[in-house]
C-alpha cells in the first residue's frame, strides 16, 4: 500500500505549544502529514507567545519559524487571500485558515478550536477539522510503526532538555489540557 499523506493546515493554536509544535512538524518532516501554514498563522502563534511569555524572545520564535519554513519549504501557503470572500465563519478572523486550506488543496484543518469551524461550512470546501489528538491517534491507527518512530524523533530533537519518553508524553498531555491554547 502506498501512503499518501493528508494535506493539513495547522492552525496557530496547535503551533503555540512547544512540544506539540515539535511533534506536528516532525510528523510533516517524516511525511505522515503534508503540513501547511501561512505567514499570518506564524505571526499569530509568535505574537501570542511573545506577549504571553517573557522567557522566550521574539528573535528565538522567529528563528523557530524560519527553521520550520526551511525544513518544510513547501508548507507556506500564499495566494489564499483570493478565497477569503468564499468563507463564512462566525469569527471573520478565522477565515484565513479555511482560505489557506482551500488554496492548498487541503483536506484537514488541525486546530484545538474545532467549534470555530462549522462542519457544514467546511464540507462546502471538502474540508474537515480535527484536533491534534485526533490526527495523531489516526496516524497511529493507520501507521503505528511510523507514528511511533516520528514521535521518538520529535523527542530526540530536544537536545537541550533530553526528556525521557515518559516526561515527553507528560509534557504533551499537559499542553493538550492546558489553558494556554489560543482562542
Amino acid at each position: 500500500m502506498v501512503y499518501s499523506p493528508p494535506i493539513a493546515v495547522y492552525d496557530a493554536c496547535v503551533l503555540y505549544p512547544f512540544h506539540l509544535r515539535n511533534l506536528l512538524v516532525q510528523c510533516a518532516v517524516d511525511r505522515l502529514v503534508d503540513a501547511r501554514w501561512t505567514d499570518a498563522i506564524h505571526d499569530e502563534w509568535i505574537r501570542s507567545l511573545a506577549t504571553g511569555s517573557s522567557a522566550v524572545s521574539l528573535e528565538r520564535l522567529q528563528r523557530t519559524r524560519d527553521l520550520m519554513n526551511s525544513v518544510l519549504p513547501d508548507a507556506t501557503v500564499s495566494g489564499y487571500e483570493a478565497y477569503l470572500d468564499k468563507v463564512s465563519l462566525h469569527d471573520p478572523d478565522d477565515r484565513h485558515v479555511v482560505a489557506a486550506a482551500i488554496a492548498a488543496g487541503a483536506s484537514l484543518i488541525i486546530t484545538w478550536n474545532v467549534r470555530d469551524f462549522p462542519p457544514g461550512e467546511l464540507a462546502e470546501h471538502k474540508l474537515r477539522c480535527q484536533t491534534p489528538d485526533t490526527l495523531l491517534m489516526n496516524l497511529y491507527a493507520d501507521l503505528p510503526d511510523l507514528a511511533i518512530e516520528s514521535t521518538q524523533r520529535a523527542r530526540t530533537n530536544l537536545t537541550r532538555t533530553r526528556p525521557s519518553a515518559a516526561s515527553f508524553v507528560e509534557a504533551l498531555q499537559s499542553q493538550a489540557s492546558s489553558d494556554s491554547r489560543l482562542s
